[in-house]
This record gives C-alpha cells, structure tokens and sequence, in this order.
C-alpha cells in the first residue's frame, strides 16, 4: 500500500510532528514500506497456530517470600539523620 503525501502529513498532525518536505518524502516512503510488509504478513496461513502471549517459557525469577527475623530497630535507626521516640525523623511535606 503505498502512502500520498497528504495521509503522511496526516498522521504526522495527529502525531503533532511538524515535518519538512524531505522528511515527507522519506516518511511516505518508509510507512509505504512498513504497510506493504505488513500487507504480506496478513497472506500468511495462522491458522494451525495457537495465540501466543510470550515465546520464551514462564518462570519465577523472584526468590520465595520466606519469613526471617528482622533487623534489630536500634540497629536500624542507628543511621538515621534524625530519629523522635523511636522512628525516623523527616520534614513536613505539607504544612
């Protein structure tokens, strides 16, 4: 499908893109391009082929979420800029 100028120029407003006469051309070249190889992809038999969301198998790449002890709070607040009855101090975001 080859693209006009003035679809180029079209899709180029509602990209909000200013485009010069060069990129115009080179644009309605490269698109035609695109849509003509697209055009081929849509000749091609998919039926015996099942929907697919990924190509490469699932997995967890996440360690298992194990409980454990936590950090002693002394051990934690120890290198806080600012701690107030035992919890980090920081400045008011709001007023």
């Amino acid at each position: 499908m080859k693209l006009t100028r003035q679809e180029v120029i079209h899709i180029a407003n509602l990209a909000r893109l200013t485009l010069t006469d060069a990129e115009i051309a080179l644009y309605q070249e490269q698109l035609s391009a695109v849509l003509a190889f697209a055009a081929r992809l849509q000749t091609l038999d998919t039926d015996a082929i099942p929907p697919t969301a990924t190509i490469s198998p699932a997995r967890d790449v996440m360690r298992g979420d194990k409980p454990r002890p936590s950090m002693a709070r002394d051990d934690i607040l120890s290198n806080a800029p600012q701690v107030e009855k035992g919890r980090f101090r920081v400045q008011a975001v709001l007023e």
